[in-house]
């Protein structure tokens, strides 16, 4: 079905693995789309609860294939024609998004990772900005999520100075979630991922929603957001499960909706 990338649904979870190993999982128009149309599906479904995103063989993602790239090609157009459109689906996806980074982790491949609600790592991952090796700038919405996740001062060095993180270092500044052995990571993903998708589903994606536009309003607008969500919310029946469950003094068994 796909040529770039592996997809396969587990237990209420989407699984997409960028597979071009050879190429460390780099970034071509192709794997664009077919993101695309996965990020699609998986927004849609509402058997879907939580997506992981990771890569086959040593690495996560290394970024654009800058050998496909010619000297002629505008990379503005590049980037509006197709990283564009792949951030702002994954963007749309209001369930948990999970990146089981399983290796060396660059350039627009970073800029996947953050825009992940969470980050799990093995200890053999790497993380590194690398567009300023090549005189470039952070693309791909990483310079919209970088100093949200770890801070101006330090996003800006890691933009500037492109220097590797492992991932000791990347948990320390708060670039991942968690950071696990090698042999360990499926199984770390598998039970954290489980724990998500067995979550109200509803409830996480309206808290992605109005806690990302937290940045661009006041106070006043927020109060008025965090009320219309919880409207919406309390009127899913995982609320109602999950009052009900309380008053039960039992475990709640959310669907999602």
């Amino acid at each position: 079905m796909f040529q770039t990338i592996h997809y396969e649904e587990k237990d209420q979870v989407a699984w997409l693995t960028l597979n071009r190993p050879e190429k460390l999982n780099a970034f071509t128009s192709t794997m664009n789309q077919e993101m695309i149309e996965v990020f699609q599906s998986v927004g849609k479904d509402h058997k879907i609860r939580a997506l992981v995103i990771t890569g086959a063989g040593k690495a996560f993602c290394s970024g654009e294939d800058i050998s496909s790239l010619q000297p002629e090609m505008q990379l503005g157009e590049i980037i509006k024609s197709r990283y564009q459109p792949m951030m702002k689906e994954l963007a749309r996806v209001e369930k948990p998004i999970i990146a089981s980074i399983n290796g060396a982790t660059a350039g627009a491949g970073l800029s996947l990772a953050l825009a992940c609600d969470f980050r799990i790592a093995s200890e053999q991952a790497s993380f590194m900005e690398a567009f300023i090796h090549i005189g470039l700038i952070p693309d791909s919405g990483n310079l919209y999520y970088l100093p949200r996740i770890v801070g101006l001062a330090k996003a800006l060095e890691l933009a500037i100075l492109g220097e590797k993180l492992t991932a000791k270092e990347a948990k320390e500044v708060g670039l991942v979630t968690k950071v696990v052995p090698p042999d360990q990571l499926d199984t770390e993903t598998t039970s954290f991922v489980d724990r998500l998708a067995h979550m109200p589903t509803k409830a996480i994606g309206l808290i992605k929603r109005y806690m990302y536009q937290s940045f661009e309003t006041n106070l006043t607008n927020m109060l008025d957001y965090e009320a219309f969500g919880q409207e919406i919310a309390g009127k899913t029946e995982d609320y109602a499960e999950g009052v009900q469950s309380f008053l039960d003094k039992r475990s709640p068994k959310y669907k999602g909706y």
